[in-house]
């Protein structure tokens, strides 16, 4: 028995893949529990559509992402921090306070997604981070850490 899958399941199958499985476990498990649809000659026309769609829209997104990874290469990123003595920070740097400096750069980039490559910035200086903007797309940016 065939089904398509309309969630990931461990062991079995991703979203939007066609498994086969023993009659039983699709007609008593999968479809009740809305995990599943029975594979006919219709859903498979509307699968291959689906997939042509989604392939499509997801290259226009990867190739939006190459073009923001090379612009964001060549920005200039300052991070103000208040500063003591000897160039010290209070405090450190976090991958927040980079996010908020490109957002307002112009560029959109989740907290979450940046990497700061020294754990601890305590100091005024230049520092590098990764950034992953795809899954595919990741970019090393450079960012300064200036007295504000």
């Amino acid at each position: 028995m065939e089904i398509l899958l309309k969630k990931n399941i461990e062991g079995l199958g991703e979203k939007d893949e066609i498994v086969s499985v023993k009659p039983g476990y699709g007609r008593n498990f999968l479809i009740p529990q809305g995990l599943g649809v029975l594979v006919t000659d219709s859903v498979k026309k509307m699968h291959a559509e689906t997939l042509k769609q989604r392939s499509h829209k997801a290259a226009k997104v990867l190739e939006e992402a190459k073009t923001a990874g090379e612009k964001l290469k060549k920005a200039s990123i300052k991070v103000p921090a208040k500063v003591g003595e000897n160039g010290k920070i209070f405090g450190s740097i976090t991958t927040t306070q980079v996010a908020e400096q490109l957002s307002s750069a112009g560029f959109t980039v989740e907290r979450k997604n940046i990497k700061v490559q020294e754990d601890n910035i305590k100091t005024v200086g230049k520092y590098k981070a990764d950034v992953k903007l795809h899954k595919e797309v990741s970019v090393t940016i450079e960012f300064e850490v200036v007295e504000g």
